[in-house]
């Protein structure tokens, strides 16, 4: 298959090799793994180490959460299963701005105590914001776990797609800022440049995502993957 010339959220150009930067005594000191694009279905399981820290991120409605509750079983912190919870509750007609504060204070209470265990968890990212990365980086060192990277790189309008399917839209205003958000992301982690404190990133597009059927912590982690 060619080589693909445009990323789709942001249009800047996509290797598609695998990119190791060096380290000290020249190890690798970051990866990534760019799935996107292949002729063959990607990895149906992704492996990572046992107190590894794996953040989800990508444009809204890009299919974070499908693949969260299909290939996570319950070591998942996604704050959209946070916000169904308090839907579930809460008077149909109440507009979820109201109550967004309290779901965002109840995700993040969430993510402290999952943090705590010192265990293996995958993380929808709210925003690709960088504090919480930060806060997770540094959360995987003190366990002696790994952070990385998984980002969903989808069409704006598969993208937008998605937020109709699900019945959640995002405002235009918000929808550019996570766009430019994603875009700097992405260009950065296809130059090989990961956020502070990340040791990996895998790079999935909607087919290679739709073939992830688990995403396991095991002492034989490894962020290639297998079939």
């Amino acid at each position: 298959m060619a080589n693909r010339t445009m990323a789709h959220a942001t249009g800047i150009p996509a290797p598609r090799s695998l990119v190791a930067r060096e380290g000290a005594a020249g190890r690798p000191a970051s990866l990534v793994r760019d799935l996107r694009d292949r002729a063959a279905p990607g990895p149906r399981t992704l492996r990572f180490g046992p107190r590894d820290i794996v953040v989800l991120t990508g444009l809204p409605g890009s299919g974070k959460s499908t693949l969260m509750r299909r290939a996570v079983t319950d070591r998942r912190v996604d704050s959209q299963d946070t916000r169904a919870r308090f839907a579930a509750r809460l008077p149909r007609l109440l507009p979820y701005a109201l109550y967004r504060p309290l779901v965002r204070a109840a995700h993040y209470l969430g993510l402290r105590r999952a943090l705590r265990t010192s265990q293996g968890v995958v993380v929808h990212d709210c925003g690709t914001q960088p504090w919480v990365r930060a806060w997770l980086a540094r959360a995987a060192r003190r366990s002696g776990g790994t952070l990385h990277l998984l980002l969903l790189d989808v069409p704006e309008e598969t993208a937008r797609a998605g937020q109709r399917e699900r019945g959640r839209s995002v405002s235009r205003l918000a929808f550019g800022r996570h766009r430019r958000t994603t875009a700097r992301l992405l260009g950065a982690v296809e130059r090989g440049e990961l956020p502070a404190g990340c040791g990996s990133a895998v790079l999935l597009d909607r087919a290679a995502a739709d073939a992830v059927q688990r995403i396991v912590f095991t002492e034989y982690g490894s962020v290639t993957g297998t079939r």
